[in-house]
């Protein structure tokens, strides 16, 4: 039970099997075409872990910029973590700094929409485009400043605005 075969019956057994044939210099025994999904596959992985490393950091961010009085260490903590787990993924593949560039806003924008499920703010209080860079971002000890007064104002006067234009 070799190849394919075992591929589908005992995954495990067939990544030992094959490291054991690659090691032995037997690739005309390789399974190569599961290998190949094996390989791209555990590509897409890290960059999928990258990616929701970078949305719960600037998650972390927002929460850290708009909740203000609900600062704490914990959430300090939750921000070092997740830029730890990101400084580590770019310095075992620092093949993967480039990726974080190219999908830098569409994590912003789903941090956003977690943020403001999770803070019960309407959506509009956070920012469109990121309030923070991406070098910022991955910076250590790099924390926010509370957001200006006027741009809160602004935003809360028009949410109540629309609310009330809704009500009517």
């Amino acid at each position: 039970m070799y190849g394919t075969q075992l591929y589908e019956q005992d995954f495990y057994l067939w990544l030992t099997h094959n490291a054991d044939l690659l090691r032995e210099g037997l690739l005309d025994q390789v399974d190569i075409i599961n290998l190949v999904d094996e390989i791209e596959a555990m590509a897409r992985n890290e960059k999928r872990a990258v990616n929701s490393n970078l949305v719960m950091l600037l998650l972390q961010l927002l929460k850290w910029k708009f909740q203000v009085m609900k600062r704490s260490g914990g959430w300090e903590i939750q921000i070092n973590l997740q830029r730890c787990h990101l400084h580590d993924y770019l310095s075992d593949s620092p093949s993967l700094r480039p990726h974080l560039d190219e999908v830098f806003a569409r994590c912003y924008s789903d941090a956003r929409k977690l943020a403001a499920s999770d803070t019960g703010f309407g959506i509009n209080v956070f920012p469109a485009l990121a309030p923070f860079t991406l070098e910022e971002v991955l910076t250590a000890d790099y924390l926010p400043e509370e957001p200006d007064l006027d741009y809160l104002r602004s935003v809360f006067n028009t949410s109540s605005q629309s609310e009330s234009a809704e009500d009517k």
